[in-house]
């Protein structure tokens, strides 16, 4: 039988919800949440983005990236530096550079705990599927 669309929806969240509640379980060891996590990633990758730039990458709305770069630069992970113009721009501290070397061999040991578990082949077409559906 084939799933319905509401049951491939609930596949997609249950997989997401396994990743978010074991990678916040791992991540505390470090005394990171997975958003601090995702934010050091995002900076890692994206080195010259700005706080909106960074709440898009990062599924969250403006006003929250605010808060949580304040929290994470009063916990020592990032700092401001001036951008072009009046933009103020954030850069991990080395450690923050430190904690997301940490995390991300934590979170590829999440990630190979399920999608790790499929094939070359399979990841590749979930991949597709997935940005397909996203319309990416």
């Amino acid at each position: 039988m084939e799933p319905s669309l509401q049951q491939v929806g609930q596949a997609v969240k249950r997989l997401q919800w396994r990743h978010h509640r074991e990678a916040n379980r791992r991540l505390a060891d470090i005394g990171l949440s997975i958003a601090q996590w995702d934010v050091l990633r995002n900076l890692h990758e994206h080195p010259e983005a700005s706080l909106h730039a960074l709440a898009e990458l990062t599924f969250q709305t403006d006003q929250s990236m605010g808060t949580l770069a304040a929290r994470m630069i009063d916990r020592g992970l990032l700092e401001r530096v001036a951008g072009p113009g009046r933009a103020v721009r954030h850069r991990p501290t080395a450690e923050g550079e430190r904690v997301r070397r940490e995390g991300e061999a934590m979170m590829a040991d999440v990630l190979r705990d399920t999608v790790g578990l499929l094939g070359a082949g399979e990841r590749a077409t979930l991949y597709r599927l997935l940005t397909a559906a996203a319309g990416e």
